[in-house]
């Protein structure tokens, strides 16, 4: 069997600008819920993936890379393929051996217009890169010292927390997690977000009139579904409905 070779793809499908425009008007919670159930746990990365400073946000298409752990060369790689507002994806496994990120690729990618990074590893110099205002969001800190020897490859496919990212996907990054969206799912996600979000404005307004979220949600018919009994009472004195 031949031994694979690093390889790095210099381009990813391009989505429409205006689209991810939208789409970053948006949250994670309301693109999470407008893909629907099945799809938006498939894109859900795992919970183990926070943000390196509180109310980092970001959102772009993704630039992936593996790397060997203990090793960033080829997060670099895809550091200097990036277009601006593109997102990096890094992976070494979720290794926290060898930091992948710092502080100087963070000013690196800062004035490039890199629109943020996730990282499935290390992340180091987070006070720096808290400084700098740039969106990081990792699964470890480390100040573990990194190779640049390979092997690795970029713009392909990577499982990052739990996620296959592929190049070009849309990743939407904010304190609450990180989406990885295929650009086929991109719109419906987008548009009903935005339906969500104009919902739940006027779930304000009816709230500030007094009415309850368990009416505005229409709950009673799914109350009635579960078969929960209710008991005039505290449980310690209340007489069971089958005494």
């Amino acid at each position: 069997m031949n031994e694979m070779k690093p390889v790095a793809y210099t381009r990813i499908p391009r989505i429409d600008k205006s689209l991810i425009e939208r789409a970053s008007q948006n949250s994670v919670a309301d693109l999470h819920e407008g893909l629907g159930a099945i799809a938006g746990r498939r894109c859900l990365l795992s919970t183990a993936m926070r943000p390196v400073w509180p109310g980092a946000g970001t959102c772009g298409q993704a630039i992936t890379c593996y790397n060997y752990p203990g090793d960033n060369l080829l997060l670099h790689i895809a550091a200097k393929l990036a277009e601006p507002g593109d997102v990096i994806v890094a992976t070494n496994g979720g290794s926290a051996q060898g930091a992948l990120w710092g502080d100087m690729i963070t000013y690196y990618a800062q004035r490039k217009g890199i629109a943020g990074a996730v990282v499935d590893g290390a992340v180091r110099d987070t006070g720096r890169v808290r400084e700098m205002g740039f969106p990081v969001f990792s699964t470890a800190i480390s100040v573990s010292h990194p190779e640049k020897r390979g092997p690795g490859s970029a713009n392909v496919p990577v499982v990052v927390a739990g996620v296959t990212v592929n190049p070009g996907d849309l990743i939407v990054a904010d304190d609450d997690g990180v989406l990885a969206i295929p650009p086929e799912l991109v719109e419906t996600a987008v548009a009903n977000a935005e339906a969500r979000a104009a919902k739940e404005s006027g779930f304000r307004d009816k709230l500030d009139e007094g009415a309850t979220m368990y009416d505005l949600l229409g709950l009673e018919r799914d109350v009635a579904a579960c078969g929960l009994t209710e008991i005039e009472g505290t449980w310690r004195g209340a007489v069971p409905p089958d005494a």
